[in-house]
């Protein structure tokens, strides 16, 4: 098992490396030019978009734009700006965090671009229900023969969606925070326990039907993002002079790498950039899946909203995460990383309160994120094998979630690495390929938008 996962963590790295970086950064500067910077100067009109001014509930879809980016947000929002930063911090030092704000800021027009191919190419399922998502944009928009590369990008999504990393985080910090402290040995069969016990909720919510459950968890969330975003202004404000020192440090250490990785820019920069697309998941393809659901026949209109996820994920959460680690200063000599690093931070700063309000927040950003990633899988099993079969994804799903709680998390981070990689070449290629037909429909779009304002 050991040597699994050792090979897990190899493959990851490998295949991190610079043709991935030049796909997903070099794609994301070329989109932006491509676009003459349109996504940065509409930002104003993406959020008029999302309020519902341009809601036509007569239009294809089954989500209004706001649902639409509320499904994207539900499932990397959470765990990835609350562990995965930590995450960072704890494998490339405070300069990863730089390299997250470049790749998510890139990231705003990946989104733009492969959110409205979304809309402008969706297909049928086999049920005959209206979908998008990257393996329609590449049938749809590409034509039959690259069909294949369609299913290879359904069959990584199915791994690259699996709830491994919500259920170990989320196990580690119900384990390190609540059971050790009072005299719980942290060991194999509490995380298999603990494990056991999330599966058999998240099992409620998405085999057994139990709608109300995910409709309070999902009115929840919002609240618990509320509170979490308090905390850490609680939490900066009460380290105030620490503040510009931090900011500081991420600068200076972005382009030195000496506080964990000793000099090492391209290992830092691929840091960030892995941390970015596990928080953003801008070029991956899952935001396309929901984005290309939304009621809307204006694929410009739903790419808008769609780049504003990495704005509010990344540029805003992410960034105040790391803050509240680096100016309470828990990241230095420790040996905690994940979850439990960002505990320590809220334990500082707000004794004995903290790691208790941390665990309550975490605990439904997981759950919640574990509820909607499956949506994303089931899409693809019903493109690879029929809509009728998509079902048998979520008792997988169930399954995973336990071995996820018994994992290692370097093995579980570099296996979602490793998939979302693989995930990003179809997506990004097929969006490349494509980005002509976006540059036209923005400019038809936006003369009449324009036209309209005079």
């Amino acid at each position: 098992m050991k040597q699994i996962g050792e090979t897990i963590i190899y493959l990851s790295n490998l295949i991190w490396g610079t043709p991935l970086l030049i796909l997903l950064l070099g794609g994301g500067l070329y989109f932006l030019l491509l676009s003459r910077l349109a996504p940065i100067k509409y930002i104003g009109h993406a959020i008029q978009i999302l309020r519902g001014k341009y809601d036509d509930p007569n239009e294809e879809g089954q989500l209004r734009h706001y649902q639409a980016l509320s499904t994207a947000l539900a499932g990397t929002i959470g765990m990835g700006n609350v562990s995965g930063v930590a995450v960072a911090i704890t494998m490339g030092g405070p300069g990863a965090i730089f390299w997250m704000w470049i790749s998510a800021l890139l990231g705003v027009s990946t989104k733009f671009f492969t959110c409205s191919l979304a809309v402008m190419y969706r297909g049928r399922d086999s049920a005959g229900q209206i979908q998008g998502g990257p393996m329609y944009v590449i049938t749809e928009g590409l034509g039959k023969k690259w069909k294949p590369m369609a299913y290879f990008f359904s069959i990584v999504a199915m791994i690259g969606v699996l709830p491994l990393f919500q259920s170990n985080q989320l196990t580690q910090i119900i384990r390190d925070s609540i059971l050790v402290p009072n005299g719980f040995s942290g060991n194999f069969t509490g995380d298999l326990i603990i494990g056991i016990v999330i599966a058999f909720i998240v099992g409620l919510v998405i085999i057994g039907g139990v709608k109300r459950l995910g409709k309070v968890t999902g009115k929840m969330v919002p609240f618990m993002a509320v509170i979490y975003i308090i905390s850490v202004l609680f939490i900066l404000f009460s380290n105030s002079s620490e503040i510009i020192p931090a900011f500081k440090l991420i600068f200076t250490d972005a382009f030195t790498a000496q506080s964990v990785l000793g000099g090492s820019l391209g290992a830092i920069i691929i840091t960030g950039v892995r941390r970015a697309a596990f928080s953003n998941e801008a070029g991956m393809g899952t935001a396309p899946m929901a984005h290309g659901a939304a009621k809307t026949n204006e694929p410009i209109r739903e790419g808008l909203v769609a780049m504003l996820g990495p704005i509010i994920d990344t540029i805003i959460i992410c960034t105040m995460t790391a803050l509240a680690i680096l100016v309470t200063g828990v990241w230095k000599n420790t040996d905690a990383d994940g979850i439990t690093l960002t505990a320590n931070a809220f334990d500082k700063a707000i004794p004995v309160f903290g790691h208790y309000i941390l665990i309550v927040c975490v605990t439904f950003f997981a759950l919640s994120t574990m509820f909607s990633f499956p949506y994303y899988g089931s899409k693809c099993l019903s493109f690879v094998a029929g809509a009728h079969r998509q079902h048998y994804y979520l008792y997988f799903v169930v399954i995973l979630v336990v071995i996820g709680a018994v994992s290692q998390l370097r093995v579980v981070v570099s296996f979602f690495d490793f998939a979302f990689a693989f995930m990003a070449f179809p997506t990004m290629i097929s969006a490349l390929l494509l980005s002509g037909k976006v540059k036209k429909a923005a400019q038809v779009y936006f003369k009449s938008l324009n036209d309209k304002k005079k």
